[in-house]
């Protein structure tokens, strides 16, 4: 059910096609966020004129409110939210130890606090695997520990939690209609990285996840991660690099070998005026763009700048209207989506290094004051 077939490469880069109950999904392929069963500002409907194919919840959120229990008696997170496609959660683990302030870890799981209300909680591996099998996605995350990535006597002490962890929750899963990812820890550290993907094979998991990056490590430390992850992996398998959405990470992720992508950053970013281009990250708030009769990005052929200005954008950031942050969050989405797609045709086409090079040689940072 969950073949995944490689039908192009180019050097490390490749193109495919991954197989769920929900639909195939091209590789490379980028996942909008949907934190709460709702990319924030857009809805299903503008998903799917997007482009988009793949959307993640967040396992953690969503068994906090509104409970994995009442998601699965609508039917699951597909039809709770009403999105056709194929789907992916997180295995709550990352926000376990990024948002509560107090938690308690051991061999067995985690105990924390939610951020909502400050009562306890507890995650095992068993506990998360039972909440994702009520909600329902097609991908789903073993639980992992998420350790800072530059400290190497702790990444030891997670790694060898991560690994135990991930065969218990190999042993629990129930659900044959959804594929468990393994998830490569290690921090910036190469034979830890190695070791992690070495022993993760081993357990046979239709796909595996990398987390701990864009962490506080620099480009470069993931770029090296990323690397010796890629050499260690199975080629028949999809590799999923977690929480990395930016246009260049992208284009950098897919080089070294990585095949899907998911982020908050596009709709977050368009929640503070901000849109991405091509070149860079503009700021739509900024006062030269009050009186600016062109679109967000020319060329661009989202709704936003089909339509809009970026004097009529400014105009509703400083107003304070909702509608800046879906037309922002349309714009971001489309591009990031467009990325994926002219790399996934580059890689066929067998122009992919070409591509990249005049991608990266033209973008000029987070943050570029106009275009």
């Amino acid at each position: 059910m969950f073949e995944f077939d490689v039908i192009a490469r180019s050097g490390d880069a490749r193109a495919g096609v991954f197989h769920t109950p929900h639909g195939d999904l091209l590789t490379p392929v980028f996942a909008p966020v949907g934190t709460q069963a709702t990319v924030k500002a857009l809805t299903p409907t503008h998903l799917t004129e997007l482009g988009a194919s793949l959307v993640l919840a967040n396992t953690y959120h969503l068994y906090l409110r509104p409970g994995d229990d009442l998601v699965k008696e609508f039917g699951g997170v597909h039809e709770f939210m009403r999105w056709p496609g194929p789907m992916l959660t997180d295995s709550g683990g990352f926000q376990v130890f990024s948002l509560s302030d107090t938690r308690k870890i051991d061999s067995d799981g985690v105990t924390f606090k939610s951020h909502l209300d400050g009562a306890l909680h507890r995650f095992t591996p068993e506990r998360s695997m039972e909440i994702q099998n009520n909600l329902g996605a097609d991908i789903i995350m073993a639980f992992d520990e998420c350790p800072p990535p530059l400290d190497r006597a702790y990444n030891e002490i997670a790694l060898a939690r991560t690994h135990a962890w991930a065969e218990r929750c190999r042993n629990y899963h129930r659900r044959d209609s959804q594929a468990l990812f393994g998830i490569v820890q290690g921090g910036i550290f190469a034979d830890l990285r190695e070791r992690s993907a070495r022993f993760l094979m081993g357990l046979d998991f239709p796909g595996y996840a990398i987390g701990g990056l864009a962490v506080g490590e620099t480009k470069a430390q993931m770029h090296a991660a990323l690397e010796v992850v890629n050499d260690a992996l199975p080629p028949d398998k999809p590799r999923y690099l977690m929480g990395v959405g930016t246009p260049e990470d992208l284009v950098n992720g897919v080089m070294r070998g990585v095949d899907v992508f998911d982020c908050v950053l596009p709709t977050r970013l368009a929640r503070n005026a901000a849109a991405f281009t091509r070149r860079g990250r503009l700021n739509m708030k900024n006062t030269q763009y009050a009186r600016d009769h062109r679109p967000v990005e020319e060329g661009c052929a989202c709704y936003c700048c089909a339509n809009f200005t970026r004097g009529y954008i400014r105009h509703l950031i400083v107003a304070r209207e909702i509608l800046a942050s879906t037309l922002l969050s349309m714009h971001n989405v489309h591009v990031l989506l467009t990325i994926m797609r002219e790399m996934r045709a580059a890689i066929v086409e067998g122009t992919f290094e070409r591509y990249a090079q005049t991608f990266l040689s033209e973008w000029k940072g987070t943050q570029i004051n106009s275009i």
